[in-house]
């Protein structure tokens, strides 16, 4: 029995840590619509993304426009006229699909705009929120905006090295001197 008691004790104890970390949550889109610096950045981004996006379907009802009038002179053009016109209809659409692409592809001009204006800003809240957590001693910070996000967390709770020990994987600690 005095064993049995022991260990409900120890393992009570073992527990305490446990239960003693400090948790909190953030709304980052609160906080970030909240600072006039990032809602004028959005509305940059938005007036970009508008003029854009009309600058392209100018160019698309420009080639609709140029495909129709190919259709109904087809008729009476000769082969190498047909052709020419084919491959200006084509050339034209591939440098509108090609515009769209470097206005708002994954690495497009509103995604470099976005890492200009916004980022800075988000990186600040982010520094603040980690500076808070630290001196509060918060061991997680969670983020409610959208996905449930861990937005901090304290290094010493961090495993990895472990986990990759266990799976057989050495830990390559060249990637945090960059």
């Amino acid at each position: 029995m005095k064993k049995f008691f022991l260990t409900v004790v120890l393992m009570s104890l073992m527990a305490l840590p446990l239960f003693s970390q400090k948790y909190a949550y953030i709304d980052s889109e609160y906080i970030l619509s909240n600072m006039p610096d990032y809602v004028e950045a959005q509305a940059e981004l938005d007036r970009l993304a508008v003029e854009w996006q009309n600058e392209i379907e100018k160019q698309f009802k420009s080639i609709d426009s140029m495909y129709k009038k190919y259709q109904v002179e087809a008729i009476t053009l000769p082969e190498k006229m047909k052709k020419n016109r084919e491959d200006a209809i084509i050339a034209a659409e591939q440098a509108a699909k090609n515009l769209q692409k470097k206005r708002f592809g994954t690495d497009g001009d509103l995604f470099k705009k976005r890492e200009e204006l916004v980022k800075p800003i988000q990186d600040r809240v982010f520094t603040a929120i980690q500076e808070y957590a630290k001196d509060r001693g918060f061991a997680f910070v969670f983020d409610v905006a959208g996905d449930m996000t861990i937005v901090y967390a304290d290094p010493k709770w961090d495993i990895n090295d472990q986990i990759m020990q266990k799976l057989g994987i050495s830990p390559n600690h060249d990637n945090d001197e960059e």
